[in-house]
């Protein structure tokens, strides 16, 4: 590929026959809206977890983007593709599910908790990294603020802006800061649902947050500067 193509990678819902692409939900029309709003030198495209030459286009492509719609068809799949990126240091976005898969896959093979699981799959995992939300922001708008010298903030800058969530899941503060002792830099929160953004000290680029930043071409805002920062990492 050219330095200018970013595969999108992505990985949705056990909900829809053995697909992960799902356009009955409005996250993922608002991918499809974002795709289309790119220049044409940008390859972004879907690719389920359940394609047999999955690993390999994870592998190829310039960029991963794990996106909501969990649990994923093949989620061991999943959980690959994130620790490709991780290791090799591949341009990875994670956003809603991608986030929540990041932690858990961050737990086990870096924080060294095996047992470490996310309850919306493994709700008897020994460690849940990945646990109910008090409140449920499926649906929801919160107000997300920025940790001053983060790379998340210097891609969409220090001032409060509104997310959009569809999500019932998250990580508990007290697994964060745990996970935060192990290297995790908490990037972007709300006053009422915690931890919103995480990266990667030591990675040219590994970001994921909670709110979901491809909902800004649905509300003729464009593409989100989060989305274009992943598209010129992979370039």
């Amino acid at each position: 590929m050219s330095s200018r193509r970013s595969p999108l990678q992505s990985r949705h819902d056990v909900y829809c026959d053995g697909w992960d692409r799902n356009l009955a939900y409005e996250s993922h029309r608002a991918i499809e809206a974002t795709v289309a709003l790119l220049q044409a030198d940008v390859d972004m495209r879907w690719v389920g977890t359940d394609d047999p030459n999955f690993q390999r286009t994870v592998e190829r492509a310039d960029a991963v983007w794990a996106l909501p719609g969990t649990p994923y068809v093949n989620d061991a799949a999943a959980y690959v593709a994130i620790t490709h990126a991780r290791t090799t240091g591949q341009p990875f976005l994670g956003t809603c599910g991608g986030f929540q898969y990041a932690m858990v896959e961050y737990a086990r093979n870096v924080a060294g908790w095996t047992g470490a699981g996310h309850a919306e799959t493994e709700p008897d995992a020994d460690e849940l990294v990945v646990d109910h939300l008090a409140c449920s922001l499926f649906g929801e708008q919160r107000t997300v603020t920025m940790v001053p010298g983060t790379k998340l903030a210097q891609i969409c800058g220090t001032a409060p802006f509104v997310g959009f969530h569809f999500c019932n899941f998250g990580v508990p503060d007290s697994q964060m800061a745990r996970l935060v002792e192990h290297g995790v830099i908490v990037s972007a929160h709300t006053e009422d649902a915690g931890v919103e953004g995480i990266e990667l000290p030591d990675h040219p680029f590994f970001v994921a947050t909670l709110f979901q930043p491809q909902m800004a071409a649905l509300h003729s805002e464009g593409v989100h500067k989060l989305v274009r920062a992943l598209v010129e990492a992979g370039s």
